[in-house]
């Protein structure tokens, strides 16, 4: 009988390491899927705050291009104002209007005082007569042909263009040489 206890002994212990076995496997097994979970909510944190400093640097380009060119509006509904100045003060220089001394001073002087104020605030006017013709800076209103000027100069000017900052935010609207 002392066999048969033996056996039997033996069997429960054999028992009891299989069952330890299964718990530890258990929670091997457990410890590898909270190990998994772990990685996956690592990789899920490491993509949100990439995901967050993408936003963040966006929206800090977009707020210092605000900042930058904030004005930008208000100067483009100013240019035609501006270039009903320029003509007036032209059309006083040809004679074809006859005004007061003072008058004719008084507009010179408006247009010196606007010119600085558009040179302190980085605007550059440009399209000026002679010079060549760039798609990027010109509009192309019409061509004309003189012998004088190289083909692509700029025979007349209708508006100037400005530019703020190293933006173009008016087109010089011309009239070019073609041969």
């Amino acid at each position: 009988m002392t066999n048969k206890k033996q056996n039997k002994d033996l069997k429960n212990t054999i028992q009891e390491k299989a069952n330890a076995v299964k718990k530890k496997t258990k929670k091997v097994t457990k410890l590898t899927e909270v190990k998994g979970q772990l990685s996956e909510l690592q990789d899920k944190h490491l993509r949100l705050k990439a995901e967050f400093e993408n936003f963040r640097r966006r929206k800090d380009k977009e707020i210092s291009g605000f900042l930058q060119y904030g004005g930008e509006n208000v100067i483009k509904k100013l240019l035609p104002i501006l270039d009903d100045f320029d003509r007036l003060s032209v059309a006083i220089g040809k004679d074809n209007i006859q005004v007061d001394e003072s008058i004719s001073k008084g507009i010179n002087m408006v247009l010196t005082k606007i010119d600085k104020w558009l040179t302190e605030l980085e605007i550059k006017p440009f399209g000026e007569e002679g010079d060549l013709l760039d798609p990027e800076l010109h509009d192309a209103m019409t061509t004309n042909s003189n012998d004088k000027y190289d083909d692509n100069q700029i025979l007349d000017v209708f508006e100037k263009g400005y530019q703020y900052k190293d933006r173009v935010i008016r087109h010089a609207k011309v009239i070019v040489n073609k041969k």
